[in-house]
């Protein structure tokens, strides 16, 4: 893994493919244990929970769905505080077991807004997957039942994770390199 640069920022590495794949399969063998018996939900987050939430979706061995909705809160390299609803959910939720994948979780402003709107849908239950927890970084109190890696309030790009649009393309995951700050 080498230094890449993104826009005018230059990124070391964090997490190789091969860690976050595993966290993945650790994840989706989870899931698929805790809802033996139910077909739940999954609901990923775009844009950044794309690649995640695909290659979890794969790795849940029971009968489910998926489907995506679209929030934002990032400027730049900032979480604003500012949770825009940009795509709303299209299917019926009532009753069911629903998981929101999530690439990372900062603040939690963007869950908390979230869980909020997904409960007035009246569904049997709600849980969050993400790949990513900041717990320094965190403004409320969630109760994140899956969960890849906590790591520090540092800025992330890669396997999905954007700065203004680029550099989700890569599969492995960059920091902010220290005098880039």
């Amino acid at each position: 893994m080498n230094h890449i640069t993104v826009h005018n920022k230059t990124f070391e590495p964090f997490l190789r493919e091969d860690e976050i794949q595993q966290a993945v399969q650790d994840m989706g063998k989870r899931i698929s244990s805790d809802y033996h018996g139910k077909s739940p939900l999954i609901i990923g987050v775009l844009n950044g929970a794309f690649m995640f939430c695909s290659d979890l979706f794969k790795e849940v061995s029971i009968p489910c769905e998926v489907t995506f909705v679209r929030l934002s809160s990032y400027e730049g390299t900032k979480s604003t505080g500012e949770v825009r609803t940009v795509m709303n959910l299209q299917e019926d939720v009532s009753g069911r077991d629903i998981i929101l994948v999530e690439d990372i979780v900062d603040t939690g402003l963007t869950m908390e807004k979230a869980l909020k709107y997904f409960h007035t849908l009246n569904p049997n239950s709600i849980e969050i997957a993400t790949l990513l927890v900041k717990p320094d970084a965190l403004q409320c109190e969630l109760d994140i039942r899956y969960r890849g890696f906590d790591i520090p309030e540092k800025f992330v790009v890669g396997y999905g994770l954007d700065y203004d649009g680029y550099g989700r393309n890569f599969k492995d995951i960059y920091q902010l390199k220290q005098d880039q700050v």
